[in-house]
Order: structure tokens, then sequence, then C-alpha cells
């Protein structure tokens, strides 16, 4: 007869242990559990297999199992309870490492005021819910959880072709979206296909986002500066003859929150026109506007000439690594190539539920949502700054749309630097301006995010930076 390896729950548990049996089977066993548990790689009230199941597993004799198991019990490494399974005990742990310099995650601000952050705890569970367990209920299960498609899922790019076109003026259908893990990703992979195009130059936005600069520089690019005024970024004349690529932000530029008036979008496309070259547009919050309809994207002015890149990172939160690009024609098989070499293809389940919610209108819905509660947010921000902004202590830009607001200081308060040193003593996360221009910062400023903090914490927050902003 077979032994009936089920008998024990516990039993289909796997656990992989190294014994050396120099010191004999139970002693070896003993150590290298004993060490599995010190080091952390059995966390507390972790279920082991049965005597029996880890004596089969291994080879052992069942008697040398129960006897490390009890030894272990006895040192209080596992706790054994009459009728249940045996687990690791919850032992003191030694204080944690100053992971300052290590550069890993750094603890969640008390005052969470980071620029294009949203209200991740208004995310739309219940529709997002909703729509994974009707891709999980209809969906072939080849669909959901076998290989992709380095373009990604061919519903989230029709849903995506609809919306975009509606709500932002894109001109695009599915055949032309790629759909990557992030606007992160679709940056270097442009970058790359740009690498092997032989554009020498790409220009970009000063001051502008640095993390995306670099990428485009680890691409072996040179970055040129776009001065950015009230008009937005400017090509200077003559323009430089190895410019192959611009990138912006032209509904609300990052960090000054200025639009890209329709005199520079002119100029703009009227360069890529005549000589070939790419602008590559980061819609990244563009869906954000409060004192009127959104600025639609440049990409609807010269769908041959412009990349556009949008997430939901603003509007769903960073978290779900999703984004797209509209290309123009000849780009997308470059960028296909490019994407397969990266990672083939984005995390399947997840396309096929946000085709869900673009398709039922659930994330319009959302976006509306949170359109209205940011707007009181920053109708609130404005109006507690308001006697500082008189005083000339303060300026805010960026106002009318976006997740944040620049404020540039005053020469006769305190500077940046000092500012951001507070903000930190006290546990809140700030952006500074000077980090962001391409040269020596010509001004100071702090970037405020209002939509980050969950709704409870709102005010305590505003009063917490307001605080920082009053000390001398």
């Amino acid at each position: 007869m077979f032994e009936d390896w089920t008998s024990s729950p516990v039993d289909a548990l796997d656990l992989h242990v190294e014994v050396d049996s120099a010191a004999g089977r139970r002693v070896g066993l003993e150590r290298a559990l004993r060490a599995a548990v010190r080091a952390g790689r059995l966390a507390p009230g972790t279920p082991l297999p049965s005597t029996r199941g880890l004596a089969a597993e291994l080879g052992f004799a069942r008697g040398t199992v129960t006897a490390a198991y009890d030894q272990l019990v006895a040192e209080g490494y596992l706790i054994a309870r009459q009728g249940a399974a045996t687990r690791v005990a919850d032992l003191p742990r030694p204080p944690a490492r100053d992971t300052a310099d290590t550069g890993s995650t750094a603890q969640a601000p008390r005052f969470d005021l980071r620029p294009g952050m949203p209200d991740v705890s208004a995310f739309p569970t219940a529709a997002w819910l909703r729509s994974t367990r009707r891709v999980l209920t209809s969906a072939p299960p080849a669909d959901v959880h076998g290989p992709g498609d380095p373009q990604g899922r061919v519903e989230l790019r029709t849903a995506l072709a609809e919306h975009l076109g509606r709500t932002r003026g894109v001109s695009t259908t599915p055949d032309r979206i790629v759909i990557t893990s992030g606007f992160y990703q679709s940056a270097g992979l442009l970058a790359s296909v740009l690498a092997e195009a032989g554009v020498a130059a790409v220009g970009m936005e000063d001051p502008g986002h640095h993390v995306y600069r670099d990428v485009f520089r680890h691409a072996g690019r040179l970055v040129v500066p776009l001065p950015v005024d009230a008009d937005g970024a400017r090509l200077d004349r003559p323009v430089d003859p190895a410019l192959g690529a611009v990138v912006l932000t032209p509904a609300h530029q990052y960090p000054t929150g200025v639009p890209l008036r329709p005199g520079r979008r002119h100029e703009m496309c009227a360069w890529a026109r005549a000589s070939g070259g790419l602008i590559v547009e980061d819609d990244y919050d563009g869906e954000f506007r409060y004192d009127r309809q959104p600025v639609g994207a440049l990409q609807g002015m010269a769908p041959e000439h412009v990349a556009y890149c949008g997430s939901v990172s603003k509007t769903l939160g960073p978290g779900l690594r999703l984004a797209w690009m509209a290309l123009p024609a000849h780009l997308v098989e470059p960028v296909l190539r490019a994407k397969y070499r990266a990672d083939w293809h984005t995390q399947g389940l997840s396309q096929l539920v946000l085709a869900d919610l673009l398709a039922r209108h659930d994330y319009d819905r959302h976006v509306r949502a949170a359109r209205l509660s940011y707007r009181r947010r920053r109708a609130y921000l404005v109006r507690r700054f308001e006697a500082e902004r008189r005083a000339g202590a303060l300026r805010l830009w960026g106002v009318p749309a976006g997740l944040h607001v620049l404020m540039t200081l005053s020469e006769d308060g305190p500077t940046e630097e000092r500012v951001l040193a507070r903000a930190a003593e006290r546990g809140m996360a700030l952006r500074g301006l000077g980090e962001l221009w391409h040269r020596e910062a010509p001004e100071q400023g702090i970037l405020v995010g209002f939509a980050a903090p969950a709704a409870h914490a709102w005010t305590g927050t505003i009063e917490a930076l307001a605080a920082v902003l009053g000390e001398r």
C-alpha cells in the first residue's frame, strides 16, 4: 500500500534545509533549523512539516526528526501544541541596522507632501475587485496566466485608444500603443531606441525631473537644457543640429506647473516636422486641471512626431506599474524589440483589470472624484498661505493643475536647504527645487504635493508645513 502523503495539511509544506550530518543527523538538523530561525528565513508563526513528512523528505528516521523538534522546543525556537502543527516561536529580534547609506526603502514619512503622489487610500478598491472577478471568471486562463505579448494586452490597448482619444485628444489606434511598467521604463525604452538610431542629443526642460534626465544620460545621450519660462519650454535659436528629440511635460510642466502655450506647441511641432526629430510627451498628471477643462495632449497636433506617454501612477497609484506609449508608426517595431529585451511583457492580470475599468467607465468616475477632492485640497492650501504670499515670503506656481504646488522662497527668508532640513527633522517629505535644475540653481523653492496625505491627515499635514515655513 502507498502511504497517504496528504494525511496532514502541513505535510504539503516545502521546507529547504541543508543538513550537515558530520556530527550526526539529529544534531545536523537541529543546527540547520536553528540557523534558519535566527536568520529570519523561518518567520515567527511559520508551521513546520509534520515529523513524518519531513523525515520522508530528508530520508531520515521519524524519531530523528522528532528528537530535533523536541530539542528546539526546549530551547524556545519552536512551539509545539497537542493536535496542532509545530510552529516557529516569536523570538526577540536584534535592533535593525542603520539603512541610511544602503539604499533601502526609508520609513514612510509622518507628513507626506511628496509631489506627484496620489492619495492611495482613495484607491477604487470595490471597482477594482469587481473588475478582477469579472476577468478571472470570464477570461480564458491562458489569457490571464499565460505568456504575454511585449506590446501588451489587446483589450487594454483597445480601451486606451478610445479613452485617450476621448479624454486627452490623442490620435492613435491599438496597434500603435505599447504597454510598459511605468514611465521610467517608457523613457528607458525610448532612450535605447534613440541611441540605436544615432540621436546624439536630447533636449529636456530646465528645471525638470532629474531622474528621467539621468535615464537619457545613461543611454549615452547628451542632454541639452530647454529653458522654461511663463510660456513653457522653449527651443533656443539656432537649434542645435545634433538635437534629435525633446522631452516635454506640456499639460503641466514639472516642476513649475506652467502649460506649454499654443505658440510654443506649434513651434515644437514645426521643429519636429522639419528636422525629423521626436517629441516625447510625458502626460504625467494631465487629467487634473481645476480651473477649466484639462489641456489636450500635444500628440494630437503631430501624431507621427510625438511619442505620447501616460500611466496610472498619478490616478490609481505608482505601485501598479502600468503605463503606455502611443507611438508614431515607425517607432512601434523598434520599441517592441527594446521591450522584448527589457522584460518581455508587462503583468497580464492587471492589464485586463484596467481594460475592464476603462470599458465600464469606472476609471473615469474615479478620476472625476479624485479631481474634486484634489481641487478642494488645492483651494485650502492656497488660502492657508495667502498671508505669506501677500507679504512676499512665498510665491505659488502651478496652482491651476496637477498634484503639487511650487513654492519659491524669498531671499530674506529661510533657504531651501534649511526648510528641507527642518521638514526632515519632523518626518515631513518634501522635494526641493534645487536638484531639478541642470545647472546651479538660480532660484530656490519647494514642491508641495497636496494629493498624497489621506483625507483625515490633510489639515494637520498643512499645519505642520506652516510651522516649518514659519520658523526663523
